[in-house]
Order: C-alpha cells, then structure tokens, then sequence
C-alpha cells in the first residue's frame, strides 16, 4: 500500500521526525510513502518561509539510509497553489521540481482568505464558496506544475451546522472541464484518507466525483492520509482501495521522478489484507 500524504517536522504545524512515520508505515504495511511538507507561499501563512528544502532533503536522506532495505521513501512537496502567489510557486517549481518524486498542488487560499477554517462560510452560500475553490483547482491543474490535486473538495471538511447540506452532485458539471483538463495534462488527484477519521467521515473526495472521474476516463488517482502525526499514517488506505475498485478505478499510481507507473490494486491486496 502507498500512503503519497505525510507531514513531518518541515511542516510548520507538524513535529513528527521522518523516522518515527517510518517506522509506523513499515507497521503499517505501507510500502512506499511519500514525505509532503508545505511549501506556503501566502506571506500571510504561518508557514510562510518555514519550509527548508535543503535539511527536508538531507534528513530524507538519513532515513533512506536506515529504513530504505524495508520501505520506499520518496522525495514529496504539498504546494499551495493560489492565483494571487502564482509567480511565486512558479519559481518554486523551476528551482526544486527535478529534486522530487511527488508533487501534491492544493488550494488552501480563495480571494476572501484562508479556506479552511468554518469562518471562511459566514455570509457566503455554499456555491460562493466551492465555485471560486474550483475555478483556482482548475488554473492549478493547467500550469501542468503538479502531480496531482490535494484533497479535490475539501471545504466540505469545515461546513459549519449552517452549511451542511453540500452534495456534491450539485457542482457534477462544474467538474467536468477539471477532469479534461486532468487527464490532458496528465495531472491526477489523490484520495485523501484524513476525511474518513475527522468531519466529514468521509474521503476527500468521496465516492461519487472518483466514478465522475472514472466515467469521464480518468485513471491517475493516489492514496494518502495527510498524516501530522505517526499513529495514523497508513490509517484508511486499505478502506480506500475497496472504494477506488468500487468506483471503476483498478490501479493507482507509483511515482519516480515526477514520472507515474499504474499499480494494479490487486498486486496490493496481499499488504492491505495483513491491516
């Protein structure tokens, strides 16, 4: 199993050393995981500024050297990804991209602020919301920068009471030229497990927009638990591949290099049955 979403002590709202989430996802049975700090470009981020590429590489290296014989350790980044800072993360991307395996571009901001917080909603409706979130996802998959999108609908994660009937079939169209413009620049998404242990009980994204994606002939999907701590890496990847075979999707994804290979979720079946 692959677990393509972990934090460690690079990440500015994380203390995990790379050697403990080691250790749990051998525990795991986890086989390849992927180290994903933040990288922030908003100066208004508390994480602004903290990420260190060149420490986060050298302590890579270090566990590589220790756990490398039992688990395969890639070089990952989580990108925030927002219009307003695009010339940012451009300079990023042309410094640092051929030094990764995996690059996860998410959109954390909108033009009104930090999504992620319930607040983000006062005195908005829900299509003010998911549709500016949308439309940022979209310009992020066509600068071909990324792998794959982070967590595709996670506003849905911090619906206050007020706000709590979103339903995904609502934004079905709007998805649509998202996932064209996916599989034409060869960009995917990963299913993001932490939805499945905290609101909304459910991956991001759920069921429903994986058979979109599928319908609309989309393959390029990876797991991940968007891990801060070493107890729940590994945690709902197992649940997940039921879901993605459930779905119509039959392989995730395996990086190197920036370049993926499609893994048959049957070939994993025998690590996930031991979880």
């Amino acid at each position: 199993m692959f677990d393509y979403h972990v934090h460690t002590e690079f990440s500015v709202d994380c203390k995990v050393p790379m050697a403990d989430s080691c250790r749990a996802a051998i525990a795991a049975g986890i086989t390849e995981i992927a180290f994903t700090d933040h990288v922030e470009h908003q100066p208004a981020d508390l994480g602004y500024g903290y990420y260190r590429p060149d420490d986060y590489f050298r302590e890579l290296e270090k566990v590589r050297a220790e756990f490398g014989d039992r688990l395969t350790i890639l070089a990952g980044a989580e990108v925030d990804f927002h219009l307003e800072t695009a010339d940012e993360v451009a300079k990023f991307i042309d410094r640092y991209a051929d030094r990764y395996d995996f690059i996860i571009g998410s959109v954390h901001y909108a033009s009104g602020g930090e999504i992620i917080f319930p607040e983000h909603f006062d005195g908005r409706t829900l299509d003010e919301v998911f549709l500016p979130y949308f439309d940022q996802i979209q310009a992020a998959v066509e600068t071909g920068w990324f792998n794959v999108i982070g967590h595709l609908d996670i506003p849905k994660r911090y619906l206050p009471r007020t706000h709590r009937t979103y339903n995904p079939v609502v934004y079905r169209e709007r998805l649509q030229p998202i996932f064209k413009a996916m599989i034409e620049k060869g960009v995917g998404f990963e299913i993001n497990t932490s939805g499945l242990r905290q609101a909304p009980k459910t991956s991001m994204p759920g069921p429903a927009i994986v058979r979109w994606y599928a319908e609309a002939g989309g393959t390029l999907i990876t797991t991940g638990t968007d891990s801060h701590s070493a107890q729940t890496v590994g945690s709902g990847v197992a649940k997940t591949l039921d879901m993605l075979e459930l779905c119509g999707i039959t392989s995730v994804a395996s990086f190197r290099g920036r370049k993926s290979t499609l893994v048959p979720i049957a070939e994993l079946r025998p690590a996930a049955s031991e979880t």
